[in-house]
């Protein structure tokens, strides 16, 4: 190359860091410091995030970092450092195959939706299959059963369980408190010079009322400037009056990925000084389903918008918070104007910020409804309502905040056996599970009480059982819901064996297996009237066994056992040639 082309491309790749990097970068908060490089990456092909710590997901925080597998299976998996094997677990959902690796500095690494383990660990997941009869297991073991060292190949990463493509979710654990820890923070990073981006912000007319989907909100578009620095689209001063609280829609983005995902901190000071700081630092699983307390969950119901609350919800047990000021919450008088301002930083401390002022006005009159409600429930006591054709006990800390309960019926559902029972909306979310009974009509006949589970207006099952004249089961939500019954055993559909087959060609045979209401409780296979391991794909519905070497030659016998829920069972039976 010519010193004038090397003076070219030196020229572009220059200008390119500088439009790059400029922007502003400022440090991380963290609790504590982490070893960094004690922990290797455990993939060898270069690191891209689908996915990152705390994401904002459904019901929950991602509690790891998702490594990009270039969109398919079987990349190798290397033990991150020196341990032990402390755990296996094949689930059918979840994580799928997954291992947990105790290291000796008080870590854990985990690694998900993995395709196969290696020989030796695959050997003792079979052996507990095989005990137990069943495909699900989770393996506790001693140290000294699987050691591990640094960069040892553990297995191949792949989509099992209810991964929606083939990628590694990777954690880093306290392995005495099992909290997930921002693996980002060991020295596992991701390419990133990109700072956070700002979509916009909400105001909250939060007044004296609990939060609900009937709090004023006022959401305002943003400008995006150079280096990160936001401003409002009308950069004009907010009228507040009376509670007030803030919200933010923001998310990060890696270098050289088209990826949405979470940031590392959101700071919210006024004239400086800080009132609300979220961390993503670390949290725990008990506490992961607050998500949906840290968000602004009826808007997310509505508009499938997540807008992250600046101000904490009385019960909201999340340890993410810091320089809470009243809860992050102001209520300012007199005439001067204050200035918010908003930093939002990812994990390596690339920041952006937004500013804008606001002023307490006594003629705005922020628009407060009326709330309707059956009941006033305490989120921290607990809570129980009856009525005629329904019964309902909330825990205590099941609710975030005090609740103006409203419930009704409405007509019977054309497969019910009851009254359609609206049990307050599902804008309210919860963090425990309640008890929910509801009183079946006289067309249930005897025969079908054991058939007996709650649905809700969508058709999903909840579960439940019939006991003294009521259906009752465990709910996790709040909605609309009625008796149905599930008669309708699971379904059994071949897919590459039929009647005498000649089997001798294939590995594996394959079935798809599904349900219409309660769900797969369990499946069975045998062959020659030996129980043999079958394994099972929720996502594909795809149940499927793999022939073993050993498998003595000449006519099979197989018979296929899954059962539902409600007890309903379906067989298939083949002979086939091997």
């Amino acid at each position: 190359m010519s010193n004038k082309m090397q003076f070219i491309y030196l020229t572009h790749f220059l200008l390119l860091f500088a439009v790059c990097t400029a922007h502003a970068q400022g440090p991380i908060i963290q609790s504590q410091s982490y070893p960094k490089g004690y922990f290797r990456p455990p993939l060898d092909i270069p690191p891209q995030a689908s996915g990152t710590f705390a994401e904002l997901r459904t019901n929950h925080f991602h509690s790891g970092s998702d490594y990009r597998t270039q969109q398919r299976v079987g990349h190798t998996l290397y033990a991150v450092a020196d341990g032990y094997i402390s755990r296996i677990r094949v689930q059918l959902g979840g994580g799928g195959n997954a291992l947990y690796i105790d290291h000796p500095n008080g870590y854990t690494s985990v690694y998900m939706h993995m395709h196969q383990f290696s020989d030796n660990i695959t050997s003792v997941v079979r052996a507990q299959q095989y005990k137990e009869q069943k495909f699900d297991v989770d393996v506790p073991l001693e140290s000294n059963v699987i050691p591990v060292k640094k960069g040892e190949i553990i297995g191949q990463a792949g989509n099992s369980g209810s991964s929606q493509g083939p990628h590694l979710h990777f954690e880093l654990r306290d392995t005495k408190s099992e909290e997930p820890i921002n693996s980002q923070l060991f020295g596992l990073q991701f390419p990133d010079n990109i700072p956070p981006t700002i979509n916009g912000i909400t105001v909250y007319d939060l007044g004296d009322d609990a939060f609900s989907e009937h709090t004023g909100r006022r959401h305002l578009l943003v400008n995006a400037g150079a280096g990160g620095n936001y401003t409002l689209a009308q950069n004009t001063i907010i009228p507040v009056n009376g509670r007030t609280g803030f919200g933010i829609n923001t998310v990060d983005q890696q270098s050289g990925s088209s990826f949405r995902n979470g940031v590392y901190s959101i700071e919210l000071l006024m004239d400086g000084a800080p009132i609300y700081t979220a961390v993503f630092e670390r949290f725990r699983f008990d506490h992961s389903r607050a998500m949906n307390s840290h968000i602004d969950y009826p808007y997310y119901i509505l508009k499938k918008t997540r807008v992250q609350k600046s101000f904490v919800d009385p019960n909201n047990p999340l340890t993410i918070y810091q320089n809470l000021v009243k809860n992050g919450i102001i209520a300012i008088t007199g005439n001067q104007v204050h200035q918010i301002t908003y930093r939002v930083r990812d994990v390596q401390g690339n920041t952006s910020t937004l500013s804008f002022r606001v002023q307490h006005n006594p003629t705005y009159k922020p628009e407060h409804k009326n709330i309707p409600g059956t009941a006033i429930f305490k989120y921290d006591k607990e809570n129980r309502y009856s009525a005629e054709h329904i019964e309902i006990t909330i825990p205590e800390n099941a609710l975030y905040d005090h609740l103006h309960f409203s419930y009704a019926q409405a007509s019977k559902p054309a497969k019910g056996y009851s009254l359609m029972q609206h049990v307050h909306n599902r804008m309210i979310p919860l963090h425990l599970g309640y008890q929910l009974a509801i009183k079946p009509d006289e067309t249930l006949p005897e025969h079908l009480y054991s058939k007996a589970l709650i649905v809700d207006i969508q058709g999903n099952s909840n579960g439940g059982r019939y006991e003294n004249g009521w259906v009752q089961t465990t709910a996790r939500s709040f909605g609309s819901f009625y008796v149905g019954v599930d008669t309708i055993a699971p379904t059994i559909r071949p897919q590459n064996i039929s009647e005498g087959k000649n089997m001798a060609t294939l590995s594996r045979m394959n079935f798809l297996g599904s349900d219409d209401l309660s769900g797969i409780q369990s499946f069975n296979g045998y062959l020659n009237e030996q129980w043999v391991l079958m394994e099972y794909d929720p996502k594909t519905r795809v149940l499927w066994h793999v022939f073993e070497k050993s498998m003595p030659k000449g006519k099979q016998y197989f018979r296929l056992e899954v059962v539902d829920w409600k007890d309903n069972k379906q067989a298939y039976e083949v002979n086939f040639v091997r």
